[in-house]
């Protein structure tokens, strides 16, 4: 809204020039990074007071944990992280850019689903209540298969050239071009992979939260290199036009990300729920596919992957093909719970590797 109306009135009175800070992607991030950690800090007590008082609390879910006993915190914080991007990018995002809509689309999807999730859970009183896990592929299907379907065709932001051809970290140049409906297939698994890798990160206070948001910093910087021809060229990577507004859209990600880890560290104040942890990992899913950066996410998002191949290893392989566990919890923050480290911890520590993938993954902007 204010990215528009500050164009119309230089268009009308080109005078008022100092309204031309508005059109640099570093102003409008860090405004809309600013915005959003502002309506976090503004709603929160306010939004956590209303949902002890409507009863929308954590149901309990057995994990066999002992300590583990999170029922009756306030749930459903997605609302206020997904709340304060859309706020924040109404304001100072550009929506007629793809790069914009795309993520957007995709964060709005996630989250109605989580909350569809949460609600039914908060409804049946049990925390392994919630939606069917066909029905939550179903619907994470229904999206990834349309985003797939948008990024090989015509219509996708990267172009119809660059949309086919596949980059690996390390290596400046196209590994391969594939085939509109393979790359389609690899999207269509990314996207969901991905999604449900976040979702089930989402164990302790504060542990989902960081590890976005070094993900979601990391792929900026991409956006910011990628979106910038003078930059790309010099690091030797595809020129993406319309990329930068990744910058602006990550910020307000980042912004209202930190606002809701204020409440959400130890001990968590509130839950992001399903209604965050799809949100964030279907965001962060389609930010990586923009960029063509899918393969760096194994890297950046390795915390991710770990938890994600940890509670499908247990759960499809171990209980029921072998028919025992190959851990003694699962996911990987449960197992070092059971192994006696203490919540935060654990939490930390993850965060710490988190950060250190992180750092791995800014060096493959160099490295060639």
């Amino acid at each position: 809204m204010i990215y528009e109306i500050a164009n119309i009135i230089l268009d009308s009175w080109p005078f008022f020039s100092f309204l031309r800070l508005i059109n640099y992607l570093t102003f409008r991030a860090i405004v809309a990074a600013l915005t959003a950690a502002v309506f976090v800090f503004l709603f929160s007590r306010r939004f956590i007071l209303y949902m002890h008082r409507r009863g929308f609390q954590d149901q309990q879910r057995e994990t066999g944990l002992s300590t583990h006993d999170k029922s009756g915190t306030p749930t459903m914080g997605g609302l206020l992280i997904v709340g304060a991007v859309v706020f924040s990018m109404l304001l100072w995002g550009n929506w007629r850019n793809p790069f914009l809509l795309l993520p957007m689309i995709a964060m709005l999807w996630h989250a109605l689903m989580g909350f569809w999730d949460d609600y039914t859970k908060i409804l049946k009183k049990s925390g392994n209540r919630g939606l069917s896990e066909k029905t939550k592929l179903a619907l994470q299907s229904l999206f990834s298969a349309g985003f797939a379907w948008i990024m090989v065709g015509p219509l996708s932001p990267v172009g119809p050239e660059m949309a086919v051809r596949l980059y690996v970290p390390f290596v400046k140049i196209p590994v391969a071009t594939l085939h509109p409906l393979i790359y389609a297939v690899f999207i269509f698994l990314f996207v969901i992979f991905v999604s449900n890798a976040v979702n089930i990160t989402d164990g302790l206070d504060g542990l989902a939260i960081t590890p976005s948001l070094f993900v979601m910093g990391v792929l900026g910087v991409f956006a910011y290199v990628q979106g910038n021809t003078i930059y790309s060229a010099y690091l030797f990577y595809p020129y993406l036009k319309g990329a930068g507004e990744l910058i602006v859209f990550g910020a307000a990600f980042i912004g209202a990300g930190l606002g809701f880890l204020w409440y959400n560290a130890y001990p968590a104040q509130i839950f992001m729920g399903d209604t965050g942890s799809l949100a964030i990992g279907g965001t962060v899913a389609v930010v990586s596919v923009l960029l063509k950066q899918e393969f760096l996410f194994p890297i950046l998002g390795g915390l991710f992957v770990a938890e994600a191949l940890s509670s499908q290893i247990q759960d499809k392989i171990g209980v029921r093909w072998l028919g025992r566990r190959l851990f003694y919890r699962a996911p990987l923050h449960h197992n070092l719970q059971h192994r006696g480290i203490a919540e935060t911890k654990v939490v930390i520590r993850l965060w710490i590797i988190s950060g250190l993938l992180a750092l791995v993954a800014l060096a493959t902007l160099k490295i060639r």
